[in-house]
């Protein structure tokens, strides 16, 4: 019987990343509210509403390497010029230095693996956290519990904010692990971080930022656990959470208004096509979920209800 400890291992930075095997045994749901969802009628909304329907993941690229196990990869839903919309960015997150962020002029040039450029961050990134912004990348320096805007265009960084009692380098992240404890969400309503402290006993806080000075303009504390969670976006000012990162029929579980400051517990179908989901935020001009699942970098189409 071969041993298996001597197994080769595929990992040449065991030390670069941290993540948590929590996971717990996921029923699959009825599909009944996909169905209903489908069924209805009805023209592409404009305004704002409540998430009620989750397609089937699109494979936009794969990574090729290690590095991108998982990672972070957007486009920015309201760019500033030279840049547009059709610009994709991209961060692999595995390793203990991470300061390259690629740019492309379009998702299909990222497809095929040709960065049009590099951008060298002036402080390494920790985790998949972060976002594109009206002409910024918004991310957490490594080790810290501050965020920084990258200006995209002066190639330097124009602002950094320290997140108040914010854990940080794997005190509250989601349940994969991976230092997700600080992640920045980007919606209708502008720039939020998510994360949690010892006050919130690691629930989750939610805070609006200003987008040029990163001052924390409002602050939430939700009742849902954030090691509970797989991970979470923000859609017309509320969050919603992911029951589980690997499950294949795992379910959006859990959204909190800002509006209300209440919680409700949902079961919308969401698909982990590649059983390892390590970063998942929404674009709100493209009504769309971005996601990196184990290699592979996907977009989820929504349906919101009518406001």
């Amino acid at each position: 019987v071969p041993d298996p400890a001597a197994a080769p291992r595929w990992e040449p930075q065991p030390l670069s990343y941290q993540e948590l095997q929590s996971e717990r045994t996921e029923v699959p749901v009825s599909r009944l509210l996909e169905e209903t969802a489908l069924g209805r009628p009805g023209k592409e909304d404009s305004g704002c509403g409540q998430l009620v329907w989750v397609g089937e993941p699109v494979v936009f690229g794969r990574a090729d390497s290690i590095a991108g196990k998982y990672g972070v990869w957007m486009k920015d839903p309201e760019p500033v010029p030279p840049f547009t919309r059709d610009n994709t960015w991209r961060v692999d997150t595995v390793g203990t230095e991470v300061r390259q962020l690629f740019q492309y002029e379009e998702a299909e040039q990222l497809a095929r693996g040709y960065p049009a450029k590099v951008h060298i961050l002036p402080r390494p990134l920790e985790s998949t956290g972060a976002v594109i912004y009206r002409g910024g990348l918004f991310f957490q320096p490594r080790q810290s519990r501050s965020v920084a805007r990258y200006d995209l265009r002066g190639e330097t960084i124009t602002a950094e904010r320290e997140i108040p009692g914010a854990g940080y380098h794997g005190q509250y992240p989601y349940s994969w692990g991976g230092y997700t404890d600080i992640d920045l969400a980007v919606d209708e309503t502008g720039l939020w971080v998510i994360y949690s402290t010892e006050k919130a006993r690691g629930a989750i806080v939610l805070s609006k930022l200003d987008p040029e000075t990163l001052e924390i303009r409002r602050t939430w504390e939700t009742n849902i656990r954030k090691r509970g969670v797989a991970n979470s976006f923000l859609i017309c000012g509320t969050l919603y959470t992911v029951s589980s990162y690997s499950a294949p029929n795992a379910t959006i579980n859990f959204a909190y208004d800002t509006a209300t400051g209440s919680s409700r517990a949902l079961s919308i179908p969401f698909e982990n096509r590649f059983r390892y989901l390590s970063m998942l935020d929404y674009n709100p001009a493209e009504r769309r979920l971005f996601a990196w699942d184990s290699f592979n970098m996907v977009t989820y189409p929504v349906r919101l209800s009518r406001a």
